[in-house]
């Protein structure tokens, strides 16, 4: 499932963005360009990727509905079943976002398929053998810092995707002459978020992003895989 996770920008800023912050009713359309697609520590592709954004906000609700998705440049992802052929990683998200007071619950759903198979991945397929894993969150937001409780709830279950919880806090420490940077950390099931096998919770993403207008570099570290990268992401 490691393969079939997305994001949600890098996968970690963009839903970082969903903690409750305000948005303009109406629609919204954006993309990020990023050099590497990481989600909370782990890296799912290492391809430059185009990260479209499309959303709509429901005016007095503050209710949020909206799709994300993430388009690999170059053939890196390699594919689950024989003769484990490379392809080009996508996935498609969609979700729905309820403001309640300081805090946001979201139900996201994942869709990022094998397009090695043949018949292609259904996209509406919620079995427990699909590409498709559905997550409830609720999110925390105040002032500078922010916090992140999420669990898979139904869809794919594996590679530890079934019931695979994950939790985050983060704070931005810096704002000047331009410049905003944000330190995160996050525990999760280690057999989903991490190479190791068992239930057990790890430290599994560490990191470090400052941002510049449209600019965001982010160092990351994942504990338990005792793998880093460092990723830029331009958005549009």
């Amino acid at each position: 499932m490691k393969k079939t996770a997305k994001l949600l920008s890098l996968a970690v800023a963009l839903f970082a963005g969903l903690s409750g912050t305000a948005q303009a009713e109406g629609f919204k359309v954006g993309a990020d360009v990023v050099s590497s697609y990481v989600w909370r520590g782990i890296n799912l592709d290492d391809s430059a990727a185009i990260q479209p954004t499309l959303s709509y906000t429901f005016a007095g609700s503050g209710i949020v509905v909206g799709a994300w998705g993430s388009y690999a440049l170059s053939e890196n992802a390699t594919s689950l079943t024989p003769p484990h052929s490379k392809y080009r990683y996508q996935e498609v998200d969609l979700y729905a976002t309820v403001p309640v007071g300081p805090f946001s619950l979201t139900l996201t759903d994942y869709y990022a398929p094998d397009t090695t198979l043949n018949p292609s991945p259904r996209t509406f397929d919620f079995s427990k053998d699909s590409f498709n894993v559905i997550e409830a969150s609720v999110s925390y937001a105040k002032d500078n810092f922010g916090l992140l409780a999420a669990i898979n709830i139904a869809g794919a279950e594996e590679n530890g995707a079934k019931n695979a919880k994950y939790c985050e806090a983060s704070y931005k420490f810096y704002n000047k002459d331009g410049y905003t940077a944000k330190g995160v950390v996050g525990l999760g099931d280690e057999d989903f978020y991490g190479d190791k096998e068992g239930n057990n919770i790890a430290l599994v993403n560490t990191g470090i992003s400052v941002s510049k207008d449209r600019y965001t570099a982010s160092y990351v570290y994942n504990p338990d895989t005792e793998k880093s990268t460092l990723v830029f992401m331009a958005s549009f």
